[in-house]
């Protein structure tokens, strides 16, 4: 009986520190912290990228700077309301700013462009030479009659 006693008490006591505990943990409200985020963190981004040519969204260098601000406001509003980082409300944000402003990037991040000519010159002008080489065997192959009964 004194063992019973024991193991319910114990189970009493993890109870009660999860009643003290669990409040603390789950603390987060996430359509408050998500209003925040929205009112902070997308204004300032929105208005930093509208300063920014749309032909460079695309571009990395340009943007590093205002995404890694908006990557570091989320995080600290984050902290501030007592919620954890990353969390499935910032991740519905950032699939939206992803929609928003770069869904006709590459996935790389880098504008898509022709190669430098030193680059595509010699894969334009090696088929074609081999082609114009191949046609003038043929022809001179079948110039040829000697041995051909």
């Amino acid at each position: 009986m004194a063992l019973e006693s024991a193991s319910l008490l114990k189970v009493g006591l993890v109870l009660l520190l999860a009643a003290l505990v669990l409040p603390s943990v789950s603390a987060c409200n996430g359509g408050f912290y998500e209003r925040m985020i929205n009112d902070f963190c997308l204004a300032k981004f929105r208005f930093d990228m509208a300063g920014l040519d749309p032909g460079l969204w695309c571009s990395w260098p340009h943007t590093t700077e205002i995404y890694e601000g908006l990557t570091n406001c989320t995080y600290q509003v984050a902290l501030r309301v007592d919620c954890f980082w990353p969390n499935q409300v910032v991740d519905r944000f950032f699939m939206q700013v992803h929609r928003v402003y770069f869904h006709d990037c590459a996935l790389t991040g880098r504008l898509l462009h022709d190669p430098p000519i030193g680059i595509l010159a010699p894969f334009i002008a090696v088929p074609v030479l081999i082609t114009l080489l191949m046609t003038a065997l043929v022809v001179w192959r079948s110039k040829r009659t000697e041995g051909v009964l």
